[in-house]
């Protein structure tokens, strides 16, 4: 097997991001998306952008309001269907919460709120892969499962239930837990490389 690329979904703040450790080590090809504002070379990813591995097909789709450069990827297996199979959400949507939105500016509960938007348009068959489950401080109420679906996510996501984009705002912010104070650091690292 060989690996020849590498996908980032935003910059971390919550850990170490192997990604370009692994991108250099292989020679593979570190995408994500061009507002990442990396201090090191990487493929830049714009929403709708297409890359083509064998039979598997990975569309971009920019979900800012976690951070500004957040991506989810949507995973097409042509050899299975013509149609998506599953999307990695990253931060962006998670078993039972959504991401955090105080890394994403002034407007990221409204980014966040159209992002999901996005993402819950998608068919409800489509597989939910988050880069996070229960424990993480990057959510406040997750589940411990490690995947789901867009239809019981639609369905059964609490932080999906709110009627329009400002009360899920006001919700999004409300109770929020500070950020840890080791956020900052990690996000400078990881930009750095």
């Amino acid at each position: 097997m060989k690996i020849e690329a590498v996908f980032a979904t935003h910059v971390h703040a919550d850990h170490r991001s192997g990604a370009r450790a692994l991108a250099d080590r292989t020679g593979a090809t570190l995408y994500q998306h061009r507002s990442a504002a990396l201090a090191y070379p990487f493929a830049p990813l714009d929403d709708g952008t297409e890359i083509s591995l064998g039979n598997v097909v990975i569309r971009a789709m920019h979900t800012p309001g976690h951070t500004p450069e957040s991506v989810c990827l949507l995973v097409t297996d042509r050899t299975r269907a013509a149609e998506p199979w599953f999307v990695l959400t990253g931060d962006t949507l998670f078993v039972g919460d959504v991401g955090r939105p105080d890394f994403g500016g002034d407007d990221a509960g409204r980014s966040l709120y159209a992002s999901l938007q996005r993402l819950l348009a998608l068919p409800d068959h489509v597989e939910v892969y988050p880069a996070h489950i229960s424990g993480s401080p990057c959510g406040r109420a997750m589940s411990g499962k490690p995947s789901s679906t867009i239809g019981f996510e639609r369905r059964f996501n609490a932080a999906l239930q709110a009627p329009d984009r400002d009360a899920f705002v006001a919700m999004l912010f409300e109770g929020l837990p500070e950020k840890p104070a080791s956020f900052a650091e990690m996000i400078a690292a990881n930009r750095a490389g």
